[in-house]
Parts: C-alpha cells; structure tokens; sequence
C-alpha cells in the first residue's frame, strides 16, 4: 500500500510500521518529503492509498473534494526548535531578544528551505524578517535537501545552530536541543492522516488510520517528539 507521509512523522511511523504490516498481511511503500511538497505531487496527478501529512494540507485536499469523506484525523503536533552539536555550550534563547542576539551571532544556521514548502523553514524565514535580521542570516544559511534534516550540518560543523520542528531534530543522533522557539514565536505545527479519494486500498488505508491513533501510535509519537492527540 502506497503512503505519501510527511518526514516529521517518520521516525514514529517507521518504528510501528512493522507491527502493521504483521497484523494486515500487507507492505507499506512510503514516499517521504515535506507535506507541501507532497500536496504538489498529489495536485499534479501522482496517486497513493494513504496520506499523512500537515493538517493544512489535509483540508486543502478535504475542501477539493478529494479524500475519502470522513476518513481525515487529526494525529500529533510538533513544535519548532533549536538544536546544537551534542556537548557545544547552549546559546541563550529564552526570549526573542535573546535568540536574536544567538542568531546574529552563530557563523552559520540550518533550517528547512522555504521553497520546499517545509512549515518549519516557511516560518523561521518569515521570522527572520519579522525580527529584522533577513538580510544579516542570509549569508550564513545552509538549507538541507527537501527530504534532510538541519541537524546534520550541525555534526560536521557546517552550522552552529539547526531550526526544525523536534521531531525531525530527534533524527539526528549526537546533536542536542536547546528548547523551542520563546514566548510568541513559539509554533506547533499539527499533522493529520487522511485517504484519497482515488486509493485502490480504502480499507487498508482505514486500518492503517486507526493503528495511528492506536495506544501503541500514541506512544511512538510521543517518544519521538510529538504531542499525540
């Protein structure tokens, strides 16, 4: 059963995706990118069974009509946070002056492509401008590959400080997070399941929309960074 999944999930939904294919007989052939990017593939024809992606992309397929009436949920949400290589000193973020302060003074910064359509990268970049300091960080911004986590460039010493939502953080081993964004920066993003209108394997893709708010689901979520519904 094909499913079109958002990275942010990944983690998460692998580490469960076997005990699904047990008990269902079936194998899920995952696509992974960022959501919008996904929505893009999707809006130009390509097809799956299955869907997990950011909740806006969920209602913008929900209000074309095109998923499965009923059949979209709402999953877990994930802050956006900061990271730096495991054992490197913790720049002060506790307050918006404070992260730009850090921001201004880190060599070089990773977050996700805004052209990737990542809510995360769309975000930061729009708060770099919000603070007044696009111009300064664009010089030292290292953008990962659409389907890449920020993360890594903090291990080869590329970055000194990576901007992602937890979960994806979570995927880098040997990197540490230093808390999310401060007072009214701060921003979840919500992620949701759904199944198209067009999927070949409705009641598969059901199941599998049911094991994702299972206990053991929940569970999986939460220990990868994101707050379970």
């Amino acid at each position: 059963m094909k499913v079109f999944s958002t990275i942010a999930v990944q983690g998460a939904v692998m580490e469960i995706a076997p005990q699904f294919e047990q008990v269902h007989g079936c194998t899920l052939a995952f696509t992974w990118a960022t959501a919008p990017l996904l929505l893009k593939r999707l809006e130009a024809g390509e097809t799956a069974d299955a869907l997990i992606l950011n909740r806006a992309s969920i209602d913008s397929l929900n209000a074309a009509g095109r998923l499965v009436a009923g059949s979209d949920v709402t999953l877990a949400g994930s802050a956006t946070a900061l990271a730096v290589k495991a054992g490197a000193p913790r720049p002060n973020i506790s307050t918006p002056e404070a992260l730009k302060r850090t921001l201004l003074a880190a060599k070089a910064v990773s977050y996700t492509d805004p052209a990737a359509g990542g809510a995360s990268g769309i975000y930061f970049a729009k708060l770099l401008e919000r603070m007044g300091i696009a111009a300064e960080m664009k010089a030292k911004t290292i953008f990962p590959p659409p389907s890449g986590y920020a993360g890594t460039y903090l291990l080869s010493g590329e970055a000194q400080l990576a901007v992602q939502q937890v979960p994806e953080l979570l995927q880098v081993a040997g990197i540490d997070i230093i808390g999310p964004l401060p007072g009214d920066l701060h921003m979840v993003t919500v992620f949701a399941a759904g199944i198209p209108a067009n999927s070949t394997r409705i009641e598969t893709a059901r199941a599998l929309v049911d094991f994702l708010r299972s206990p053991t689901a929940k569970a999986a979520f939460r220990a990868r960074g994101l707050d379970a519904v």
